[in-house]
Order: C-alpha cells, then structure tokens, then sequence
C-alpha cells in the first residue's frame, strides 16, 4: 500500500513548515498572544499545497516546536502548546485542511475567490485560538476573548489572506509547479 506522497510533495510541505517558522519569527506582543506572520504562510500553505499536504506541513511545524524553537519568538514545548497560543497552533493545522478543501471543490481562479477562501480559512485558527485562550486564561470575558483573541488580529489577517491569494495566483501564473494550484484559463 502506498501513501502516494512523493519526495517533491514532502519538500513542498517541509517548506512550508520552515516558512510557517520564520513567519513565527516575525513576533509583535499584543498582550498573551503576538502578531506574527505565521497566518499568511499557513493560508498559502492551503492554496498552494491543497488539503492533504497542507495539514501536513503545519502538523510537522506543530511537531518541530516540540523540540525546536520555531513557535511565536523563538519558543518551543510543550507549554507552548498547551499555553494560551496552543489553540491558534492547533487552527493552524486545520486552516490548510479547510483552505485547500475549499479551494478544491469551488476552484476560484480569481484573487477575489482565493481570497475569500483565506478568509474561511481563518475561521478555525480564530476558532480554536480563542477558544483555548478563554480556556487558559479561565475567562468568558467578551472583551478578553473576541478583542484579545480575535478583532485585534482580524485586520492584519485579512490582509495577509489577500497577500497568500495574490501570491497562490501568481505561483499559479508561474513557471513553479506546486502540487496543487489555481491555474489560468
């Protein structure tokens, strides 16, 4: 029985994991949760890769920072992952699954429709996010949880989403050939 991934198919997620790293990197505090670059990473990740290998990519990142300092600023472990960001770890995984589904069954080819599919694919990572933040952080506060969690990000992301579908449409427009993508009529 084969998994039918390829050597080229698992460069293509690694890549992305490592991405998904130094976008970690890229950390501002907002109070326990940062602003980092991760989101536009993870989002291509579900555009270029599809479903499959981009659930993939961002498990192997989840799995790296247990050992590896690749999570928000250089941290890693697993009380990162069950800190306050462990739920936008874990939509991190699952936005890719989404993104990809999405764009596979609808096949938007324009930036507006790959946009609106980055959009969807924020859902789970503000989802889980701010539901495990309220969690650790044993509050149903609105404030803390919808502004702390979820409205102070929301602007930057949805410019990253728009950034990952001009970036997958010219990918796609592109010589590169990744496993998955949204190509020209």
């Amino acid at each position: 029985m084969t998994s039918g991934l390829t050597a080229r198919d698992l460069a293509w997620a690694a890549s992305f994991a490592a991405l998904t790293a130094v976008g970690a990197f890229v950390a501002i505090p907002l109070g326990p949760v940062p602003f980092t670059l991760q989101p536009f990473f993870v989002l291509l990740a579900g555009l270029v890769l599809g479903a499959r290998l981009g659930l993939i990519s961002m498990l192997v990142y989840v799995l790296v920072g247990l050992v590896a300092p690749v999570y928000h600023g250089g941290t890693s472990g697993l009380g990162v992952l069950g800190g306050p960001t462990g739920g936008y770890l874990w939509g991190f995984v699952l936005a890719p699954l989404v993104v990809g589904m999405l764009a596979g069954t609808l096949r938007p080819r324009t930036v507006v429709g790959l946009f609106a599919v980055c959009c969807a694919g924020l859902a789970p990572i503000y989802g889980l996010g701010a539901l495990w933040l309220a969690w650790q952080l044993h509050t149903t506060s609105f404030h803390v949880v919808v502004w702390g969690g979820i409205l102070q990000f929301l602007p930057f992301d949805v410019v990253k989403a728009f950034l990952a579908a001009v970036v997958a449409r010219a990918l796609a427009a592109s010589a590169v050939r990744p496993p998955v993508s949204v190509r020209p009529r």
